[in-house]
């Protein structure tokens, strides 16, 4: 099945949220990071990710075949090649105020990500190592600790999605918004249920540790 939402927002901007409520709206499954930590990885798709950092050509409908959309990392950094490779997608840009953004980050993925590179688990550094490739050294050039520099690289991210992506094409989001809006875009009818919310920065311990279900490997 094509890809038929392409998440463009950043993680720390609802995407767990997202990923619930559009496969609750029938565009699932939706892959997002949470799956990569999973039952992706022993697939390959550590590996595969990691070698997308690294400019390696990558086969965007192998990656999704099961998918009908993504939202959040690693995907979301790869927004201009998934657009081309699927042009008809419609393309959700989650994002929220930067100063929040930026300290929910340093508060759940950055310092997970840091222990995560210097484990000495294989299977647990090399997750790291495609989380470090891709977006602390990919998308923030190694500056991720430098506030200001942090902010401008998300701020400047959705501004290019913004002017990229044909207007018809994209929505701009923010987390607590609820159905109505969603809803108009993907052209299907708002359910009659509470829009999900999940992964505050409160529970990302608790998610990182349900998810991550890594394969061993030798060596």
């Amino acid at each position: 099945m094509p890809l038929e939402v392409i998440g463009a927002g950043f993680g720390r901007t609802g995407t767990l949220s997202l990923k619930l409520a559009l496969e609750q709206l029938g565009f699932g499954p939706c892959y997002h990071m949470t799956e990569v930590m999973g039952q992706k990885a022993t697939a390959g798709h550590v590996e595969i990710w990691t070698a997308a950092a690294r400019g390696e050509a990558v086969d965007w409908h192998a990656v999704f075949a099961d998918h009908r959309a993504t939202v959040d990392w690693p995907a979301c950094a790869f927004w201009r090649e998934l657009h081309a490779a699927y042009p008809e997608a419609k393309v959700l840009l989650s994002k929220r105020d930067g100063d929040r953004w930026y300290d929910s980050v340093m508060k759940t993925i950055w310092p997970v990500s840091k222990n995560l590179l210097e484990s000495e688990a294989p299977p647990l550094k090399a997750f790291g190592t495609m989380v470090h490739s891709i977006i602390w050294q990919g998308t923030f050039d190694g500056r991720i600790e430098d506030r200001a520099s942090a902010i401008a690289a998300f701020e400047r991210h959705n501004a290019e999605v913004e002017a990229a992506i044909p207007a018809e094409q994209l929505l701009v989001y923010e987390p607590g918004e609820g159905w109505e809006r969603l809803c108009a875009f993907l052209g299907v009818p708002a359910p009659d249920m509470d829009f999900p919310h999940a992964n505050s920065s409160d529970d990302f311990g608790r998610t990182m540790s349900e998810n991550m279900d890594l394969p061993a490997r030798d060596g």
